[in-house]
Formats: structure tokens, C-alpha cells, sequence
């Protein structure tokens, strides 16, 4: 183990937090880079029925997530001291958890199948089950790096487990893999990852199974299942709901807009909440220098995401023809409303890891109690209106969501609905601005290909953004560039 901890009353721990947030997102970045221009070919060669097959096998996968012991790592990230055997303890207890959950994947297989009345779907789940045995390699690395604050190391890791995972999924694409190229392509970057990861920290996997003095970290890593299984419930319930009652091609076009929409949340926030989760641990003694951190980063995230996601829905239509071709036409309308929700759902997850910071996960166990009973509510009222009544219940419910996370999450920290209000204020508002002016654009523009109609309306969407960030939020577009250019830390930072 030859990383250090970061200690959060080092005149540097602001740099390094920096410098952490510049290489996980940074590396987020370029890899989803490449993702996406072999994602791009990729989904022109498949059909919406291979994703919808898919997406029946990743509940199954999802669901079983919360039990990986991901909680143990956690627990090692938040603890005050950590040493080589506690470390060995955890590798031991995420072997025989993973371990587990693989054997338990082959025997539910076949009745996944039979519940989804998709034979695929068991031999898709025998042979993904091998994704569990990389889990203990991946997280036991990643917990000695949060620590360190130091995300060098595994942004190299990602960069190459990405052109790994994309040249696996290029090759299945092309050589008509069909379907099993979903599945191959993100088993060798997790493999990859696995490797490089235990090689670029020097952790030595040798397990203990002597388990003795282990209380506190299965305590707070069982405290954290909770709110794991409420979150899967939430977030997977769409999926199998509709995966029964709708067709695997129907199925397809609803799963692609929502993976669509939730880029940046799925792929950009995780990133940014694995740097926030120990730098917040490090502050926890302090809970007014966190909410302060917390609204900052809300003010900054939300002016960067907002005009994504609003710009996603006026333009859905020829988004979707330019990027994915004609025969996925049908899914702009979902893309449409979805990215409408997708704001609410970025504000809702940066709060877990203030919660879990603070030594509160009971606290995001009841937030996902109320989201895995409000969803799934929703989306079995919105299915009775086929696949487009999904998209409908996200864009009801979410927001609703959002306010209770708020509420409950909020009060340690001393956060008040006005000052998250405040904070996202200046993105979301300049969104609004810039959307409405994208869509007078549109209503002038004669008939014009997808891509030429894109070339007008994104460059009339970045204008009208930037103008409006410069009439009514001056003071936030400064400190997003501050933030970027600035090469020394602050002196002093008040709460």
C-alpha cells in the first residue's frame, strides 16, 4: 500500500481536490470519447431488438449490484485509518460475495427467460456472470486511491480499458456478433480494469478470511444496502415492467433514449462523486464548510448539464436521424421528454454522497425507500400508455423526488431548499432562455437535412446560452472559468 491519505487541513487539499476532479472527469471525458465514436457505428449496425434484449439482462445484473459489497469499500474510504490486514478482510469478504452472486446469476437464468418469455436471455446471463469476479480487484484498488485523492493513476487504467471494451464491441459490431456484442464489449474493459488497477496501486490480493474486528466496516457497509436495493428497485422498475409488457424492439427504442439522456448522469456524475464522497469524508467534522462545497457544486454542475439536457429536448429529432440513423426515428419523442427530467435526476444523486460522508446512510436508505416506492407507482400507471407512459412517469415523478431528497438530505449539512434553489438557479434559468430561442430558430428554418438543421440550431442554442449567462448570471460564468484557469488555491474558504 503505498498511497497516502489526504488530510483535509493540508494547505493543498483544495489543489488536490482539483487536481482529482481534473483527471476522473477528465479521463471520463476521453473515454466516453471513444465510446461513443464505436458506439456511434456500432448501434447503426445492431437492431433496437438487440438492446432491448440487453436491457432485460442488466435488471437482472443491476439488481444484483447492491449486494457486491461495494458498502465494505465505502466503509474503507470513510474510515479515519486503514491498514494492510483490514485491507485483506475486505478482499476476502468481496471474493466470497462475488463469488456467490456469480453462482446465483446461472441458477436464475433460465427463470429470467421464462419470465421475460425470451430464451436469449439465460445464456446472455450464464456468460455475464463473469462480471462479478472482477468486482473485488476493482474495488479494493479504487478505495486506496479515493483515500489518496489520487486519480491519476486510474484515469490511465479507464483510457485503456475503454479502447479495449470499444475495440471488442467494433469487432462483434462487424463481424455480426449481434446481441453478444453487448455483451463482450464491457467484460473485457472490466477485465482490463481489473489488472490495471490492482498494478497501478501495488495492492497485493491475497484475501483473509479470518474476519475478526470487522464489526464497524459490515456495520456501515450493511447499512448501505438498504438504500442500494431501494435505488436498484427504483432505478431498474421501467425496465422490468416494460420488459414484459412491451416487445424487445419497443423495448429498445424507450432503453436507448434513456441511456441517451442519462449520459452525462450516469457517465459525468459517478466520476465526479467518486472525488466528492472522501473529500467530503475528510470534511465531515465541518458540516457548514460541506453545504457550502455542496452548493457550489450544484451552481457549477447544474450551468454545465442543464443546457445539455434542455438542448437534447428541442432538438430530439434530428439529434437522433444525425446520430443514429433513420430506423431509430421513432425514439426522438421519448428523448424528448426524458431529457426534461434528467436535471432533477442530476441534483437528486449528488446528494448520497454527502449523506454517506457524514456517516448518515440510514439517511440515503430512507431517501431510495421513497424513490423505490414513488417509481415503480409511476411507471406501472405510465405502461398502461405503452412504452411512451414510461417516459411520461419519470418527467412527473423525479421532480417530486428531487424536493423530498432535499428535504431529508439537507438538514445535517444546514442546506435550505432556498439556497439549492439559488444555486440552481443560473443554469436551469439560462436553459429555459436558451431553449425557447432554439425553438423560435426551428419554427423559421425551411426544410433542411438532419445534420444541416443541427449546424443552425446548436450554434444558435451555445449563442443564446452564453448570451444569457452574461445578462443574468455574470457572476456564476466567472466562476466556472476561475475555476478552470485558476492555478493556486484559496487562502481561506468560508462556510
Amino acid at each position: 500500500m503505498n498511497l497516502q491519505d489526504a488530510d483535509a487541513n493540508d494547505a493543498g487539499f483544495g489543489a488536490r481536490i482539483k487536481s482529482a476532479l481534473l483527471w476522473r472527469s477528465g479521463s471520463q471525458i476521453v473515454s466516453q470519447m471513444i465510446s461513443w465514436v464505436v458506439t456511434l457505428v456500432v448501434i447503426r449496425l445492431l437492431d433496437p431488438a438487440d438492446y432491448g434484449l440487453f436491457a432485460m439482462t442488466q435488471v437482472i445484473l443491476n439488481f444484483a449490484t447492491f449486494l457486491n459489497g461495494y458498502g465494505l469499500v465505502s466503509a474503507l474510504v470513510q474510515s479515519d485509518t486503514l491498514d494492510s490486514h483490514r485491507l485483506r478482510q475486505a478482499f476476502g469478504m468481496m471474493l466470497l460475495l462475488n463469488g456467490g452472486l456469480a453462482v446465483a446469476q446461472l441458477l436464475i437464468a433460465p427463470v429470467a427467460a421464462d419470465y421475460y418469455d425470451q430464451p436469449l436471455v439465460a445464456d446472455l446471463l450464464r456468460v455475464q456472470a463473469l462480471l462479478y469476479l472482477t468486482t473485488p480487484f476493482i474495488s479494493i484498488p479504487e478505495a486506496l486511491m479515493g483515500r489518496a485523492l489520487d486519480f491519476r493513476r486510474p484515469a490511465v487504467v479507464n483510457l485503456i480499458a475503454a479502447a479495449a471494451s470499444a475495440a471488442v464491441a467494433l469487432t462483434g459490431a462487424l463481424l455480426g456478433w449481434g446481441v453478444w456484442t453487448l455483451v463482450f464489449a464491457p467484460m473485457a474493459g472490466f477485465w482490463v480494469k481489473a489488472v490495471g488497477y490492482v498494478l497501478a496501486t501495488g495492492f497485493r490480493p491475497i484475501p483473509s478470511f479470518d474476519f475478526r474486528g470487522t464489526g464497524a466496516m459490515v456495520t456501515y457497509g450493511a447499512s448501505l444496502l438498504g438504500g442500494q436495493m431501494f435505488w436498484i428497485v427504483q432505478s431498474q422498475a421501467d425496465i422490468f415492467i416494460g420488459g414484459r409488457m412491451l416487445a424487445p424492439h419497443e423495448l429498445g427504442l424507450y432503453a436507448e433514449a434513456l441511456f441517451l439522456t442519462q449520459i452525462f448522469v450516469s457517465k459525468f456524475i459517478p466520476p465526479l462523486n467518486d472525488v466528492a464522497f472522501p473529500a467530503y469524508a475528510r470534511m465531515q467534522k465541518d458540516p457548514g464548510r460541506i453545504a457550502w462545497s455542496f452548493c457550489k457544486a450544484v451552481r457549477l454542475l447544474l450551468l454545465i448539464s442543464c443546457p445539455v439536457y434542455l438542448g437534447m429536448a428541442v432538438t430530439a429529432e434530428p439529434l437522433v436521424d444525425t446520430l443514429f440513423g433513420e430506423k431509430w426515428l421513432p425514439m426522438a419523442p421519448f428523448v424528448a421528454i426524458l431529457a426534461l427530467a434528467m436535471p432533477f435526476m442530476t441534483l437528486q444523486v449528488m446528494f448520497a454522497p454527502v449523506s454517506n460522508a457524514l456517516g448518515r446512510p440510514g439517511l440515503t436508505a430512507r431517501i431510495a425507500a421513497v424513490g423505490a416506492v414513488l417509481m415503480p407507482a409511476a411507471f406501472l400507471i405510465g405502461i398502461q400508455f405503452g412504452a411512451i407512459g414510461l417516459a411520461w412517469a419519470w418527467l412527473c415523478s423525479f421532480p417530486l423526488l428531487t424536493v423530498v431528497t432535499a428535504k431529508l438530505a439537507g438538514g445535517p449539512m444546514g442546506l435550505r431548499l432556498s439556497d439549492l434553489m439559488r444555486a440552481a438557479a443560473p443554469g436551469l434559468g439560462c436553459s429555459i432562455l436558451m431553449a425557447g430561442a432554439v425553438m423560435a430558430v426551428d419554427s423559421m428554418l425551411p426544410p433542411l437535412p438532419s445534420i444541416a438543421r443541427l449546424g443552425v440550431l446548436v450554434p444558435a442554442g451555445g449563442i443564446a446560452f452564453l448570451a444569457a449567462l452574461t445578462l443574468c448570471a455574470r457572476g456564476t460564468l466567472m466562476e466556472l472559468v476561475a475555476l478552470v484557469i485558476r492555478r493556486k488555491p484559496p487562502v481561506t474558504v468560508t462556510a
